[in-house]
């Protein structure tokens, strides 16, 4: 098996990018600080405005503590609405510049992602029915959603050079395998791949029983990142029963430690070799801003990988 590096994000910390959460956050600085303290050597950017701005500032603290910066979550409404497209995509070419500025600094052989997502959270009905979605949703919302993705991609490219992938999550458009499937088939997959998140693919599954591994391998041509995240079916059952929404889920710890939820990344970590998948894998285990012990779960979901060989 091959050496794999590891990195955490921001939102293993509570920095999530939800607008109007409650709870206090923790600084940039001491998240960086008890991320490596807990063995992990990468780290996604967060929030804008959350980690320094000025690509030098924001160089050095990673240079300090030898972190690779891998990539930065960016969320884009998929609907088509001009009015809200092109702030979000002018956002999104700011961002990948940081990233580009900041990687160049450090001289990292890493280039970093922007993370391309819907506005997760903000569609009533989706996050409404997030983790229990059956039915097929119009293949014209899926075109549109590529679309906009793939635009966004290609302006991002041309602004800083930067590549894009699109990550699959609850409470967003693209958040059913079936949707993932239909969504690859429109976009431009020369500017635009796949962040493969192993718990949204189940959760958004709408069934514990799904085949993760199988869907690793279906969408392997596609994958620019993948991120380790369990799920915990029973209260993934205990959602589905209540018809709760998608922050009820998170606030019951629906993503919870590695190890502890129906995920079996051993045989994640195997399909990962096969298909030749030699990048970074970026643990999330997203809570809310306060919930939790953040420094305990990261260094137990580190030593879990440890366990298992990575």
């Amino acid at each position: 098996m091959p050496s794999r590096p590891i990195a955490n994000a921001p939102c293993s910390w509570g920095t999530l990018e939800f607008a109007d959460l409650s709870g206090t956050r923790i600084t940039y600085t001491q998240m960086l600080d008890e991320l490596v303290a807990t063995g992990y050597t990468g780290t996604e950017l967060g929030d804008w405005g959350f980690m320094p701005t000025d690509p030098r500032l924001l160089a050095s603290e990673l240079q300090q503590r030898s972190l690779t910066l891998i990539g930065a979550f960016v969320p884009v409404d998929l609907r088509g609405d001009a009015a809200t497209v092109a702030p979000a995509i002018e956002h999104a070419c700011r961002t990948g510049t940081l990233l580009a500025d900041a990687a160049r600094l450090l001289g990292q052989t890493h280039h970093p992602l922007v993370i391309l997502a819907d506005t997760n959270g903000t569609d009533p009905v989706r996050t409404a029915i997030a983790g229990r979605v059956t039915s097929r949703i119009p293949t014209e919302v899926i075109q549109t959603a590529a679309e906009v993705a793939s635009q966004a991609a290609r302006a991002i490219h041309a602004a800083c050079g930067i590549q894009s992938a699109f990550h699959h999550h609850c409470a967003g458009i693209v958040e059913t395998p079936d949707e993932v499937r239909r969504f690859l088939q429109y976009i431009d997959t020369e500017r635009l791949g796949l962040v493969f998140d192993t718990g949204h693919m189940l959760y958004g599954s709408a069934d514990n029983a799904t085949d993760i591994v199988a869907l690793l391998r279906e969408f392997a041509p596609h994958i620019r990142l993948v991120h380790f995240k369990d799920c915990d079916t029973r209260i993934a059952d205990t959602m589905r029963t209540t018809n709760s929404d998608y922050f009820s889920a998170l606030q019951a710890g629906i993503f919870c430690e590695l190890g502890q939820g129906a995920v079996q990344f051993d045989a994640i970590t195997h399909a990962l070799d096969t298909i030749g998948y030699s990048g970074w894998i970026v643990v999330e285990q997203d809570v809310l801003p306060g919930m939790g012990a953040p420094r305990d779960s990261a260094a137990r979901n580190r030593a879990f990988l440890q366990a298992i060989g990575l």
